[in-house]
């Protein structure tokens, strides 16, 4: 097989006897280590080995120092801006485009720009017009386009735009006198130093050697030509003619000007290599539906290779890091080692996610009475994790299920801390004075609870020596302060760069690395995943404060020297590939459209190779859902014997009318919520909606009724009873509903805030207004108040009669001039008429009347309890929407059409008719003929819980 590093170390051999007195210099220590290895095994007999080393070891060898971390540079700029500007933004602020500020500096020294003129104001451009030595005709009027672009824009942004602009200059000469004083660097800088005093350096002792470079800075180049010209040093290009004699190709776009150059155009070989076009490499592409199926389809490729031992010669390039566990689960078992030439973020590992969460949640912390309260959704989080689960899982699930019944917007620290040691360590409240001290601790208390997890365990150590980085960096700032909300957005942004580095063999096995690793590599097979426009290449314009126009005019880097350099990248992987497979997905992936990369493009205009291209279908049935019908098997049959009267006398379980309702709704409905038990997800919810409503209305009601009862030992309502009523019960009857509804002790604190104050607040204007229409009915006896009422019911079953248990809560029973009022509250607008009992029970019936029918059914249930009763029962809705009407009327009409409705005065007049229906529905539902099958009313699918379920 071909290999640059291998035929470059057999020239060097070739023409070098005494290889320690070499230096080799390489884009990158990869490099370095392959070129090692075909040295190695080119030399016949023991000898000294040359130095191998890449270009930026040179530069801080003569530079005599290494660069500090960014966090310590940003703070040394923020001291010097504090000095400059009049009115200085506070750190954290200022952290975010001071990156972008130190960037660009770097980019200014690396390329040798002189910051004065770069930074120019518009009135200074006669300046640049007469040192045309400094700059050409052409950069001059790129600069005149960009002010010129500039006075158009609104003058405030103009105004804003220039005050920053005119700081620039004087933020960097200041920037380096401080660095220079407290003696630390950027990369840049020690580039630029040593690029400009070349000059001085002394001959090295040994001859160097720059092998496989493509895109030089300016300071390297400038060190490269020096090295050359005055110490004959060597170069090796890692090149081909198929790019390079193109002058559209952007591949070749830097060797083309290096060519052409005086002392590096020498450096060439006469004749340039042309292994692309000769070498036909077979080349396939897939298009995949997704993303992770990109994994598979490798796994797929690799399980395909037959007869392969030599697997370093196979690569698999991931653009988009997050691919590499995918791909490493679906290598195929013939594949006995892996190397990874890559890091794997360790934003992307569970305990990253709990940290981060952690914070996050301190967000929400408030302070009440001096009660600490955490909110319910990041705490739902956490307690959801694995870590606080297995502390302790039943407080834990406690506390979730507490959460839900109560539906806690707020949680209380003490509740959080009864789940032991860790919990207390979690739920704190914290300052920003101690959170470096807290999450060194947190982080050490979790390295102790995962001591059977080594891959997590290396993933939290990652992030341990990065926190004490930080706060190495922090402690020697004293005057800075830390906020809560900087150092989250801090932790975000520094820990997310933060990668795993993965051990292993780098010169056996499955290569698998990402797209800057494989420069100067060879293999013969290689794979590429993410072959979409804007990931390989990617996209994005460069992040910088210097506009595009200067930026160019400077001979700073733009997008199109990024685009040359990931260019030579993949043309490169060509140059020894004897079989290339690259992948792209088809569907978006946030916000990246799913378009195949430029590359794939190009190669099929342009280099008509063999390419084939395979579109890789995940099977997905197209057909409309099949109709879903449950048989009633034995199993279900025995499902519906619950409802069944058993020699006890008592039922599993009995009929509700809601039960029926949802039967009538969609038969396959009421079989997965009332015989399958698959129930919703129950939520917290922040909003009071209508059935929330309803709930404390209704507790409400119960217990300012049920509190007369007690006080005044009697069940009878005078009118003169509700004066005192409405002026002192009503509150206290609220705040005992909002303790049953949300399981609250006695002694719990029900203080009201935001929207549930208001809920209270109209909660009270309702009740007085019930009280009213009460007061007008008065006098009256109450009976019962939310009382369960039962009924046994007969009907034909399969094997002869079979009595069923029926359910139902009675809002309110009462007695009224010898008639049994049926009274049910309704938080909505339900309607009173209904065409006839007939159509309660008609499934195609449109406007199908529940609640008349529900009504009905508590006249059944009460008759049924009480056979002796000769009282008219009457039903009755109070229906919250209409008590405000002047002409609010609580019972049913019986109404056909146009014609005048009839008032429902006793349910007796319906029994016969009501309880037919009601057999035949039963007997329906028992019937092993009737499957529960599907409605075809799809309307009634539109807010179904179990639509998902059903595919409408």
């Amino acid at each position: 097989m071909h290999s640059f590093l291998r035929n470059t170390a057999e020239s060097i051999l070739k023409e070098n006897q005494d290889l320690q007195n070499l230096v080799i210099v390489l884009p990158n220590r990869r490099a370095g280590l392959f070129f090692t290895q075909h040295l190695g095994s080119l030399i016949a007999k023991p000898t000294w080995m040359p130095e191998v080393r890449t270009i930026e070891d040179v530069f801080y060898q003569y530079a005599g120092q290494r660069p500090a971390d960014d966090l310590t540079l940003i703070f040394e700029l923020y001291k010097v801006y504090q000095k400059l500007h009049p009115a200085p933004e506070e750190f954290d602020k200022f952290y975010f485009w001071g990156e972008m500020i130190l960037k660009d500096f770097n980019d200014v020294d690396q390329f040798l720009v002189n910051a004065k003129k770069l930074y120019l104001h518009l009135s200074e451009i006669k300046d640049l017009e007469s040192d045309l030595s400094f700059l050409t005709e052409s950069q001059v009027e790129l600069i005149k386009q960009f002010w010129r672009s500039f006075e158009r824009q609104d003058r405030s942004h103009q105004d804003k735009f220039l005050k920053f602009w005119e700081l620039l200059n004087p933020l960097y000469q200041a920037f380096q006198s401080s660095l220079d004083v407290s003696g630390f660097a950027y990369s840049g800088k020690l580039y630029r130093k040593v690029a400009e005093s070349l000059d001085s350096l002394a001959k090295p002792d040994k001859k160097f050697i720059f092998i496989g470079f493509n895109a030089f800075t300016a300071t390297e180049e400038k060190l490269v030509k020096h090295f050359i010209e005055r110490f004959e040093a060597k170069v090796y290009w890692d090149v081909d003619s198929y790019y390079l004699e193109d002058k559209n190709q952007e591949a070749g776009l830097f060797f083309r000007e290096y060519r052409k150059d005086r002392i590096l155009g020498p450096t060439f070989p006469e004749t340039i290599p042309n292994d692309i076009q000769s070498r036909k490499a077979k080349i396939f592409t897939y298009a995949t539906p997704l993303k992770t199926n990109q994994a598979n389809l490798v796994g797929s490729i690799l399980e395909n290779v037959v007869g392969e031992s030599a697997w370093e010669e196979t690569v698999v390039i991931l653009p988009d890091e997050q691919m590499l566990f995918p791909v490493l689960h679906t290598l195929p078992d013939q594949i006995d080692k892996v190397n990874v030439t890559m890091g794997y973020p360790v934003k992307n590992a569970p305990v990253y996610a709990f940290l981060e969460a952690v914070l996050e949640m301190q967000r929400f912390v408030k302070v009440e009475e001096g009660k600490v309260l955490f909110y319910h959704k990041p705490v739902k989080d956490l307690l959801s994790s694995i870590y606080l689960k297995s502390a302790n899982p039943e407080h834990a699930q406690k506390l979730l299920l507490d959460m839900q019944e109560k539906n806690q917007i707020y949680v209380s620290q003490e509740e959080l801390h009864a789940g032991g040691d860790f919990f207390i360590l979690i739920f704190q409240k914290l300052k920003g004075n101690t959170l470096f001290e807290y999450l060194s601790t947190l982080m050490e208390e979790m390295a102790k609870r995962l001591e059977e997890e080594p891959l997590q365990r290396s993933y939290l150590y990652q992030c341990f020596k990065q926190l004490n980085r930080l706060k190495e960096t922090f402690v020697d700032q004293d005057s800075m302060n830390i906020s809560l909300e900087f150092f989250i957005r801090l932790f975000r942004q520094v820990f997310r760069e933060v990668k795993l580095p993965f051990e292993g063999e780098p010169l056996q096995g499955l290569q698998v690395m990402g797209v800057l690793e494989s420069r100067n590599l060879d293999f013969r097979r290689v794979i590429i995943c993410n072959m979409n426009e804007d990931s390989f290449p990617p996209s994005g314009a460069l992040n910088s404060m210097i506009p595009f126009n200067i930026r160019r005019a400077f001979n700073l880097p733009v997008q199109e020297q990024n685009d040359a350099i990931y260019a030579y990248t993949f043309y490169r992987l060509l140059q020894s590939a004897e079989e290339v497979h690259m992948i792209y997905t088809t569907a978006s992936d946030q916000g990246k459209a799913g378009e195949k990369s430029r590359y794939i493009q190009q190669m099929m205009i342009e280099m008509g190779l063999d390419m084939k291209e395979e579109v890789i279908y995940v099977p997905i049935d197209l057909k409309n859902p099949q109709a879903i019908n449950i048989e009633k098997e034995a199993e279900v049959l025995e499902l519906l014997e619950r409802y069944v009267i058993q020699p006890d006398g008592k039922s599993l379980t009995s009929f509700s009318p809601s039960a029926l309702s949802v039967y009538l709704d969609c038969r396959l409905k009421f079989y997965l919520q009332y015989l399958a038990g698959i129930k919703e997800k129950e939520e917290v919810k922040e909003e009071i909606d209508a059935a929330v409503f309803g709930n404390l209305a209704h507790y409400s009601m119960e217990f300012l009724y049920q509190g007369f009862q007690q006080r005044k030992k009697t069940d009878v309502l005078e009118k003169s009873a509700f004066k005192e009523l409405k002026e002192k019960w009503v509150f206290p009857s609220i705040e005992l509903g909002i303790r049953k509804f949300y399981h609250l002790e006695e002694d719990a604190d029900t203080k009201l805030g935001g929207q549930m104050a208001i809920v209270r607040d109209v909660l009270q204007k309702y009740l007085v207004r019930m009280l009213e229409i009460d007061e007008e009915a008065a006098p009256f006896r109450l009976v019962s108040m939310e009382k369960a009422h039962k009924a046994k019911f007969e009907i034909q079953g399969q094997e002869g009669l079979i009595r069923i248990g029926l359910k139902g809560f009675i809002d309110r029973v009462d007695e009224q001039n010898g008639t049994i009022r049926l009274i049910d509250y309704k938080s909505g607008a339900d309607k009173k008429t209904f065409k006839n009992v007939e159509s309660l029970f008609d499934r195609e019936e449109k406007s199908r009347n529940k609640a008349a029918m529900q009504t009905l059914y508590y006249g059944l249930l009460y008759q049924s309890e009480h056979p002796e009763n000769t009282q008219a029962l009457k039903p009755a809705l109070f229906n919250f929407k209409e008590i405000f009407n002047d002409d609010f009327n609580p019972y049913l009409q019986e109404k056909e059409g146009r014609a005048v409705g009839r008032e429902v005065s006793d349910y007796r007049d319906h029994q016969k008719a009501y309880e037919s229906h009601l057999k035949t529905l039963l007997e329906e539902v028992f019937d092993p003929a009737v499957p529960f099958g599907q409605t075809e009313d799809l309307k009634k699918c539109g807010y179904c819980p179990f639509k998902e379920i059903c595919g409408r």
